[in-house]
């Protein structure tokens, strides 16, 4: 049993969250096992994989000590369910507040996506944990909003590579979401990047 803020820190903790998208469970627990055993902690598997749920319930079962989540949460049935099936934290492209309240109402944390500055406001006066910036802009991006909301957790998705995480973190992200590039990344080369 953990709090929010405990699972919010083990999410970003590393700076990358893996994301899986494949098309059924057993493909998404054998793309995440190699990752795992790699170090990585903090997984996201989107909603939009058939047979996600299954996979949440098996990693879970599997690698208590790794921080497992969904993505894709669009909606507050969703939310309970991916929490049933034991995501500690759910993950959205958009701002719905019904799954923030959704999320919070059973112990995860919830990091909803925005796209604009007002979006990252709305999203923190909702109770976001972290924010998602999706699609994700630039570094320099993170930096100006930084600038005016030095307080907001955030989290660029989308065209980010392991390679790039360094750049992201530096200007101030607290973690990125990194999802086909990490398949075709050497597991060597995340292992260095986790050190």
């Amino acid at each position: 049993m953990s709090y929010r803020y405990e699972i919010t820190r083990a999410v970003v903790r590393q700076g990358i969250i893996a994301i899986i998208r494949t098309g059924d469970a057993s493909s998404a627990v054998q793309a995440a096992v190699p990752l795992l055993e790699a170090g990585l902690t903090s997984l996201e598997l989107p909603l939009t994989n058939p047979g996600a749920l299954d996979a949440i319930r098996q990693l879970r079962a599997e690698y208590p000590d790794a921080t497992i989540g969904a993505g894709s949460v669009l909606d507050e049935a969703s939310a309970v369910a991916a929490i049933r099936a034991g995501a500690r934290f759910l993950v959205a492209p958009n701002l719905d507040e019904a799954v923030i309240r959704a999320g919070h109402r059973y112990g995860a944390a919830v990091l909803p996506g925005a796209g604009t500055v007002s979006e990252v406001v709305r999203a923190l006066e909702a109770g976001a944990d972290a924010v998602k910036i999706f699609p994700a802009p630039t570094p320099q991006w993170v930096g100006d909003v930084l600038a005016v909301l030095p307080y907001a957790p955030l989290v660029p998705t989308g065209g980010v590579t392991p390679a790039d995480v360094p750049a992201w973190l530096e200007a101030g992200a607290v973690a990125c979401g990194v999802g086909s590039a990490l398949a075709r990344t050497p597991l060597e080369e995340i292992k260095a990047l986790l050190r």
